[in-house]
């Protein structure tokens, strides 16, 4: 009789607690459906077939804890743009910049000089900017130069008297020329009173003006 009454004690008690699990589920899914109407009903019905391949819907709790927590995130801030440098435009009368001057050097018609012929170079400068600048076109600022092979030969910046600097106005599209020879003896900065003639053989001939070198004017002396 115990026995019996105490299996009938369980099974009431086991009834009790499925009863309240049911419960409980039914609260919590009519929570979650509570703001589907009928019209998402309906329309779920109408196709169940769509829903057969795809993945299983996700529960309403989740997508809203998602949709929190993405509103929630704060951006990482991004650097902001630096602002481009505006170049002013120039003004007449300034000093020519680099990027708006063009030298060149040309030789004479002769390559080979014989005998006491002396080379002749012809040095242009011209401005390509859109107003006029200014610029030194002085033996040291603009320096023609001759060279054979590692050794300096001559140059325009040696034993040059005074200031050296001569200021020129470059209209845009004007060259500047000069003109020179070379009488076929060395320099060097030390102004030696009597300087050596330069030997046979081949030379080269560049200008160079700041951070500019034109192309080499090779020739040669006999």
């Amino acid at each position: 009789m115990r026995g019996d009454g105490g299996d009938v004690y369980w099974r009431r008690r086991i009834s009790v607690l499925v009863a309240v699990l049911v419960v409980v589920a039914v609260v919590a899914w009519a929570c979650s459906a509570g703001g589907s109407g009928p019209g998402r009903s309906s329309s779920a019905q109408s196709s169940p077939s769509a829903t057969a391949g795809t993945s299983p819907a996700v529960d309403p709790l989740l997508a809203g804890l998602r949709t929190l927590a993405m509103g929630t995130a704060t951006p990482s801030p991004s650097p902001s743009p630096k602002p481009s440098p505006t170049k002013r435009p120039k003004r007449p009368g300034e000093p020519c910049s680099e990027e708006d001057l063009v030298l060149s050097l040309q030789s004479g018609k002769e390559q080979i000089y014989a005998g006491n012929a002396r080379p002749s170079f012809l040095v242009t400068l011209v401005n390509t900017g859109s107003v006029m600048c200014k610029a030194d076109v002085g033996p040291r600022a603009m320096e023609i130069r001759i060279t054979s092979g590692a050794d300096r030969i001559w140059s325009t910046a040696d034993c040059v008297s005074g200031e050296g600097t001569e200021i020129r106005e470059l209209q845009r599209g004007v060259p500047y020329v000069r003109s020179l020879e070379w009488d076929r003896r060395r320099s060097s900065p030390d102004c030696r009173a009597t300087p050596a003639a330069a030997l046979p053989g081949t030379y080269v001939a560049v200008a160079r003006m700041g951070k500019m070198r034109t192309t080499k004017g090779v020739f040669h002396l006999r």
